[in-house]
């Protein structure tokens, strides 16, 4: 075929009807208008929160949607058209420099996006958000109860379930050390609670763990483990004192429970999906060792060594 005037704009027209039929038509003819099971509609504070949320960019970092291939990165469901029936303009994003926020409601409570909003290094230590001090505190207000709408119905249930054990975690803090640390080691499951830290305590693990201790835990636990971090100010009950723990039964399992699966009602979240098992581990031998003042780290009952161990031992007990 020659090239020629005509072939270039036939080629073009052809080429642009293409991708007009997949960009506009099909989804215009396939997406329903019906509202998902999990939609509601927003409360006049929440809609307030959206305005602040557009307002303020976050969309050039955060998306909204979970697509199938997303999974990996822990998602538990997949967006539906009918999530974004009343969404005018649709805040979908692109990028995904912070995490995706599309289920973002009830994942933590509302003193926790506080600290967060206020300065994001202190919940987050290595976040590069900018933080967001200048907002009065009505527009604080109404973009924390938008970040908690995010997930409609399902959202409403997380927060639901943080509402639940926040007063019996708040309860317990203010009955006194010895009666919240017997709250929350409680609330662990009995085979945890005699786990011991399978790995042994090594330099290098030592070393790992408190690599993973500044980039996740130092904000609200404090550089001494005191539970006096910079977003402590702003968290009630606020973030434990791990030096309280000496004496008092805090095994290697307790602490990988609890580093896991998180304190649901408290500012403490669950790290399941952004810490394999290893470095949980790790960050635990390294709060039993400097900051407890004791661990329990390779002692009986044990099972057979994994293939890789160290063998560079350190004992602290």
């Amino acid at each position: 075929m020659r090239m020629s005037l005509d072939v270039v704009l036939g080629g073009s027209l052809l080429v642009f009807a293409a991708v007009v039929s997949v960009v506009v038509i099909l989804p215009g003819v396939t997406i329903s208008d019906k509202p998902s099971a999990d939609y509601r509609p927003r409360t006049e504070l929440e809609n307030g929160g959206r305005d602040v949320y557009v307002a303020n960019g976050c969309t050039y970092c955060h998306s909204q949607y979970v697509r199938w291939i997303d999974w990996g990165l822990g998602a538990e469901r997949v967006a539906l058209s009918g999530d974004y029936i009343a969404e005018q303009p649709n805040l979908l994003g692109s990028e995904r420099t912070g995490p995706d926020l599309s289920q973002a409601g009830g994942e933590h409570p509302d003193d926790w996006h506080g600290a967060h909003f206020h300065n994001p290094r202190h919940t987050r230590p290595e976040s590069i958000m900018p933080p967001f001090a200048f907002l009065e505190s009505n527009r604080l207000e109404a973009l924390i109860a938008y970040v908690q709408s995010l997930g409609f119905k399902l959202a409403d249930a997380r927060m639901e379930r943080q509402r639940k054990w926040k007063k019996p975690a708040v309860e317990a803090f203010e009955a006194g050390t010895e009666a919240n640390i017997e709250w929350l080691h409680g609330h662990v499951p009995e085979p945890w609670r005699e786990l011991p830290n399978p790995y042994p305590t090594t330099r290098v693990g030592l070393e790992r763990g408190k690599r993973i201790y500044q980039g996740f835990c130092i904000g609200c636990h404090g550089e001494v483990g005191d539970g006096m971090g910079p977003a402590a100010a702003r968290l009630y009950p606020p973030p434990l004192n791990f030096t309280a723990l000496n004496g008092r039964g805090a095994t290697g399992g307790i602490l990988y429970y609890q580093i896991m699966n998180g304190i649901t009602g408290t500012a403490m979240p669950y790290f399941k999906r952004e810490l394999e098992s290893e470095k949980i581990w790790a960050v635990g031998d390294y709060v039993a060792v400097y900051f407890i003042g004791e661990s329990d780290a390779d002692t009986e009952p044990k099972g057979i060594d994994a293939a890789y161990e160290v063998e560079e031992e350190i004992t602290y007990r």
